[in-house]
Formats: C-alpha cells, structure tokens, sequence
C-alpha cells in the first residue's frame, strides 16, 4: 500500500462512508471497534470516517455527536429524511478521501477495506465491490434474506444487462473517477447504491468482484416487505431511464 505521505495536505488516503437510520443500539460499539481494527490492521492508512444519518427517530444522531466529539476521524452529516440513498450520496459528494469505501453499521469489515485499498492503490481497477452472491461468499444471513438479495439482482440482469452477482452493500472506488456516475444517477432511497454500480459496469469502469462473509448483527432497521412496492417503482423508473431514453 502507498505511503500515504503522498497525499495532498489534510486529505485522507480513504473515507469510510456508513449510512445510518435507528441504530442507537449499535453505532457507538461498531464505530470504536473499527476504529481499533482500523488502527491494527491498516496503521498506515489515513482516513475519515463519515457517519451520515438520516431521519433517525431514535437517540442514533446524539450517538453519532459524542463520536465525533471524541474521535477527529469521525466526521457527521444529518439529514432530517430517511432516505439511505440520499444519505450515501451526500457522504459520497462530501467525501475527503481519494478512496471511497461504502460500509454498512453491521458489517464494518476492515479486510474488505485492506483487500479493496490493495487493489485500488495498485490501479488493478476503479471500483471493487464485496459481494454475498459471490462463489466464494459466506452469506450467513436468513434465508429469505439470500432470497431478497438473489431475486433483485436476477432482476438487475434481465432488465438492465447487469453482469455482476452483487449492487448493494460494501464497495470501494476512486472517488474522482466515479464522480460523473454519481452524478447522473437518478434513483436515491434504495437502489441508488446499486445504479452507481450498474451505471459504472455499463460505462465500462474496471469493476473487480471480491467474495465477503456477512451476518446479521440485528434486525434490519427497515421493514424489508415495506420496501418491496418502492423498489419495484424505482426499478421500472431505472429501466425506463436506461433501456428507453438512454440516460
């Protein structure tokens, strides 16, 4: 990995990008920990960790201030809307680092960070994503959480060309060169995070697959079922834009 002395004044080598909604319970214990994985197992890189909630009705933005107070790694955006795309966006917009890592509060894996930073350092590629449909994935998670997971992807593939086995949860990328994909990317809420991957598969960026283990560490913090009727929408919206206008 790089020196990262090489780094412009002030600017991270990676940010660390964790959209948050209600989780008063877990984000001050999966913050620390990071923080202390961070320290051992990549001590030389320089980063930001950027805890961007949304709309929490719980105690979760309070949380997210003692962090910041406590940790200068720690940098907090808020948005009063709950909307998990949006919030990732803006992290990403925001973002200091030359890297981009999109985390979730309950995985916050460091040797997918290491893993991703190796690859994107070395300019083998401009986005790695961690995936749970990979062959050589550990997905842990419930069975009708497999399922979600494999039937919105099967989705992503018959009706947008999609040529991965994975669009949301951790990923990694240039921050720079992603940046115009960000940018016309017209979904937010739920499937934001898989456009950006779509969008950049098509726009023919260097895209490398790594395989993750994931578990549940508490339920979700969104009623999955609720979100079936918007994702749908956002998808038939995603497909209009792409397939039809070109966009």
């Amino acid at each position: 990995m790089s020196n990262p002395n090489n780094q412009p004044m002030g600017q991270p080598l990676a940010s660390i990008i964790i959209p948050v909604y209600n989780e008063e319970g877990l984000l001050q214990t999966a913050v620390h920990d990071l923080i202390v994985r961070l320290a051992e197992e990549l001590p030389a890189v320089t980063y930001e960790i950027i805890v961007t909630e949304n709309g929490s009705s719980d105690k979760t933005l309070e949380h997210a201030y003692e962090l910041e107070r406590k940790h200068p790694q720690v940098r907090v955006l808020h948005s009063p809307e709950p909307n998990y795309g949006k919030a990732l966006r803006r992290g990403i917009l925001e973002a200091r680092g030359t890297f981009v890592l999109c985390d979730e509060i309950d995985l916050c894996d460091v040797g997918f960070h290491a893993r991703a930073l190796n690859l994107l350092e070395a300019d083998q590629c401009d986005m790695v994503i961690g995936s749970k449909a990979h062959k050589d994935a550990q997905d842990q998670r419930p069975a009708f959480r497999k399922l979600g997971t494999a039937v919105i992807n099967g989705m992503f593939r018959v009706l947008l060309d999609f040529k991965g086995t994975d669009t949301h949860g951790l990923k990694a990328f240039h921050r720079e060169h992603l940046l115009p994909v960000v940018s016309r990317c017209i979904e937010d809420k739920d499937l934001f995070a898989s456009e950006l991957v779509i969008r950049a598969e098509r726009d023919a960026f260097r895209i490398v697959e790594i395989p993750i283990t994931v578990a549940e560490k508490r339920p979700p913090s969104i009623n999955l079922m609720k979100r079936v009727p918007r994702v749908l929408r956002g998808l038939a919206k995603l497909t209009w834009a792409i397939r039809v206008r070109g966009r």
